[in-house]
């Protein structure tokens, strides 16, 4: 709390979330983070994102602490496996910087997942030991807080397996910890190819010269780039604010890669938006940029049903032999489709 009161004019409801704060999840800011957030007004994008207020003790019907039903697919402690051919691999529960709307708020901050390697060494196995399994995403908790020596010893490990074919890292470090993409990280990284990374930007403030010039470190190594990113109301629930990012984003040599519907974990009805918000984006977004800037919008359903696409509706129906289409501009175009074939 004295650290925060330093750097922040605190609302009544910031402070009385930080003072009720105990076994939820934990309030952790990196200094550089805080450079950015706004001093004086608790409804700035970017302080939401990190700093609690009251409202994530309210809890509504719909909501549950694993809303994905994480913990009834975990074969092995830290490892989930939901779809058939990869798994996500859980190596640690800390972040250097905690988002308030975090899916994992049950066990991140706790000291649940500690990175042993006994405990590794287990998860690696049952991946050796399902061939099923061509592809690993490591997350947690963000990995890239490990030592460059744990991480690279992870790598390899995972690279050993004759059928894994892709590795993946997902993590906020780009954006909240950027001076930790230092070059022998990044010469770590490179050594374990095909590695891709799943970076998590939430609105264009983020986008600094700080974080430009680590997405260009991990880049110019050859790791490809996505973005994935969590609607959130009054924070990037709007046209405007989701092109600006997904515009900077592309720039950083990142693809715009997943808008994910927020999950109902505990606490989080005053993040989560109408998903005709996010159809309205996609709507904004298709056919008045690039493709390449249009991120696909999802929800991970609850219970484990994994992630579901979510469209406008463009296909209107049929007149005989033809598609009626609706476009960008909201004009009908007639499509002559194949039937049968």
């Amino acid at each position: 709390m004295d650290q925060l009161e330093r750097m922040l004019n605190l609302s009544e409801p910031e402070r009385a979330a930080v003072e009720k704060i105990q076994s939820r999840l934990p309030v952790g800011i990196t200094p550089y983070f805080m450079s950015l957030v706004s001093r004086d007004d608790p409804q700035e994008a970017l302080r939401r994102t990190v700093v609690p207020t009251a409202a994530e003790f309210i809890t509504t019907p719909e909501e549950a602490d694993d809303p994905l039903g994480e913990d009834s697919m975990s074969p092995v402690p830290g490892l989930v496996h939901r779809y058939p051919d990869r798994v996500l691999l859980l190596v640690l529960d800390f972040c250097s910087t905690y988002c308030r709307y975090c899916t994992r708020s049950r066990v991140v901050g706790h000291g649940a997942i500690y990175p042993s390697r006994s405990r590794l060494e287990r998860a690696i196995e049952y991946i050796r030991s399902t061939p099923a399994v061509r592809d690993v995403l490591i997350s947690g908790g963000d990995p890239l807080t490990l030592n460059d020596e744990r991480i690279g010893w992870l790598l390899s490990q995972l690279r050993a397996i004759p059928h894994v074919e892709i590795l993946r890292i997902g993590t906020k470090v780009p954006a909240v910890l950027p001076q930790r993409i230092t070059p022998n990280l990044v010469r770590v990284l490179r050594r374990y190819h095909p590695l891709w990374m799943s970076l998590h930007f939430t609105h264009p403030s983020e986008c600094t010269p700080e974080a430009t010039r680590a997405c260009e470190r991990l880049a110019n190594a050859g790791i490809p780039l996505g973005s994935q990113t969590v609607l959130l109301k009054g924070i990037n629930d709007n046209v405007a604010t989701m092109t600006a990012l997904c515009h900077q984003l592309l720039r950083m040599r990142v693809r715009p890669y997943y808008i994910y519907q927020c999950d109902p974990i505990t606490g989080s009805s005053h993040f989560r938006t109408a998903v005709e918000s996010g159809l309205d984006i996609i709507r904004g977004l298709r056919g008045h940029t690039s493709g390449y800037a249009v991120p696909t919008y999802v929800i991970d359903a609850p219970g484990g049903g994994g992630k579901i696409p979510l469209m406008p509706n463009y296909v209107e129906g049929r007149e005989g032999d033809m598609l009626l289409l609706r476009n960008y501009c909201d004009r009908q175009y007639r499509y002559p489709d194949v039937i049968g074939s």
